[in-house]
């Protein structure tokens, strides 16, 4: 099984998002602008705008500070559900379903772990790099999503599947807006190499 990162992995991949400077107008307006984009665009700005002064106008500061909220928050789950596994009462088919959660969630630390560190490589082959962190983003989802199916029997009720279903469903989210806003990176920076491309034209 995959060992869990705690945050020292964000604060070494992207230090300055723990910043508690002050936000700027200017910039969380820019972050409201881009997370309309998303599914869920109040999480978006809920998570992000926190770090609207470093990000400031940027879209790949704007997409790492999204994938290491993500990172974040899918550590917190794993570890959750680890301990979990571990409480006295549980029934069988709940413990089954927490244990096919752990495996889950450990691969989706690696996934969101691996894309982290591979957005912050994104300049040569840049394409490359992203589809890469595209790729792994979307494994993630559909690991958390499988985490959630184990709980989907609707003879399985309680407080186990409701504290289960409520951390993993706000992981899924951060993770989808994630995915959305390296989307968005890309193909503002394809844009921009294209238009780049064509003014250096003879």
């Amino acid at each position: 099984m995959a060992k869990f990162n705690t945050f020292f992995l964000v604060l070494l991949t992207f230090p300055y998002m723990l910043s508690t400077a002050k936000s700027s107008p200017d910039f969380t307006d820019f972050i409201k602008a881009e997370c309309r984009a998303t599914r869920f665009p109040a999480l978006c700005v809920q998570c992000l705008s926190t770090y609207s002064s470093t990000i400031q106008q940027s879209q790949k500061r704007l997409a790492e500070a999204a994938l290491s909220v993500s990172l974040s928050r899918a550590q917190s789950v794993a570890i959750f559900v680890s301990k979990l596994a571990r409480m006295r009462g549980l029934r069988p088919t709940e413990y089954r379903a927490i244990k096919d959660c752990i495996d889950n969630m450990a691969n989706t630390v690696d996934q969101l772990n691996q894309s982290v560190q591979e957005l912050s490589r994104a300049g040569q082959d840049f394409d490359w790099h992203v589809g890469n962190v595209e790729s792994w983003v979307g494994a993630a989802l559909t690991f958390e999503h499988t985490c959630l199916d184990g709980f989907g029997n609707p003879m399985m009720d309680g407080n186990v599947k409701v504290a289960v279903t409520r951390r993993v469903t706000d992981c899924e989210q951060v993770t989808s807006n994630a995915l959305v806003l390296v989307h968005r990176f890309a193909a503002r920076h394809k844009v921009g190499a294209s238009s780049e491309e064509t003014a250096n034209l003879p």
